[in-house]
């Protein structure tokens, strides 16, 4: 097996050796899992040892970062500390600062055995209405759960600056589309402007994801509907918990839509709750009022389209190598489209 980028196996096994206690770690196979431009992620076995033995490494892109997209340390600490809430995360296990190991922070956890959705379910999974019904509602309680999370009570009180959030995150993207501009789009600035101006109060603050939806949880195997684990919290942060939800329905296409953000079809099928049933589900869980969510959907949408265009643009000057962006400009306008329709109609 070749020497896997970022995660050399001669420095690994012997450092969780000793980090871990277990000389059984002496010797180990890594397998890289998931890269791209979010972190790494690595399985790394003991020689001799089955999956079941295996634990799971990450650590940042081994290129240039933005040190708070990919800070490990923020990562293993809202995952340690959501571990005794009913939340479902892996149980943490290690986290190294010290960059002269692998040449970054990394942290280790626990390895879930679940189904990892992307844009088709496994023969044989969730064939029943009733099933992707359940996976819908499963996927909604967890939002709800973390949502509802007592973050001082966890030790997160220092997590994030909650007050004025919303308002930091539309500058934060308007600054990004700013930045990184693939051409003229009139009606982005006007629907990023528009946000600006109505940003609605939050009603609370709460632990938020950041990117929560599908492909960012492990399915329980015999059991549709049971979240194993929630992954991938490099965004997470204390604000405005309704982000969390409107970018949820970003990612959640309905029966008969084509829409330019469906990375996956899979909400699509015959049992999914609509996004309607989900907001209800949603409200009922936290008492929530949701009677701004189209603002939020509505920033969701353009906080995509800014992030389409980063990638058109960092595309157009050759920094994108190796990755397929194609149609990726086609997706912004529409984007931007569905996000005035919801401010002005309402529609998520």
């Amino acid at each position: 097996m070749s020497t896997p980028v970022g995660a050399d196996p001669t420095v690994v096994g012997p450092y969780l050796a000793g980090a871990l206690g277990d000389e059984r770690w002496r010797s180990v196979t890594v397998e890289l899992i998931a890269a791209g431009m979010s972190n790494l992620t690595y399985v790394v076995t003991p020689d001799g040892g089955s999956p079941d033995d295996a634990v799971i490494l990450r650590r940042p892109p081994t290129g240039a970062v933005l040190a708070t997209a990919h800070d490990m340390a923020r990562e293993h600490r809202v995952i340690s500390a959501l571990g005794p809430t009913p939340v479902p995360v892996p149980r943490t296990l290690h986290l190294c600062t010290d960059e002269s190991v692998l040449g970054a922070p990394f942290y280790v956890m626990e390895r879930v055995e679940g189904i990892h959705v992307v844009r088709e379910f496994p023969p044989g999974y969730a064939d029943e209405p009733a099933q992707r019904r359940a996976v819908g509602e499963g996927l909604i309680d967890v939002l709800a759960d973390l949502h509802t999370v007592d973050y001082d009570a966890v030790g997160l009180s220092e997590f994030g600056r909650p007050e004025g959030f919303a308002a930091r995150q539309v500058r934060r993207w308007t600054k990004q589309w700013e930045a990184t501009r693939d051409r003229d789009r009139p009606a982005l600035d006007a629907l990023g402007a528009r946000l600006a101006r109505s940003v609605p109060v939050a009603q609370r603050s709460s632990v938020v994801h950041g990117d929560y939806r599908l492909d960012n949880c492990l399915l329980d195997p015999a059991t549709p509907g049971r979240i194993r684990a929630v992954l991938d919290w490099e965004m997470s942060t204390l604000g405005d918990p309704l982000t969390d939800l409107g970018m949820m329905f970003v990612y959640w296409p309905e029966a008969g839509e084509e829409r330019a953000t469906t990375l996956s079809p899979v909400t699509t099928l015959p049992g999914f709750p609509t996004r309607r049933e989900i907001a209800e589900r949603y409200a009922d869980r936290t008492g929530a009022d949701l009677s701004h969510l189209h603002w939020y959907v509505g920033f969701a949408f353009f906080k995509f389209a800014a992030i389409m265009a980063g990638i058109v643009a960092r595309s157009a000057a050759g920094a994108m190598a190796g990755k397929d962006t194609s149609g990726y400009g086609e997706r912004i306008d529409p984007c931007v489209e569905l996000g005035r329709a919801a401010l002005d109609d309402g529609a998520i």
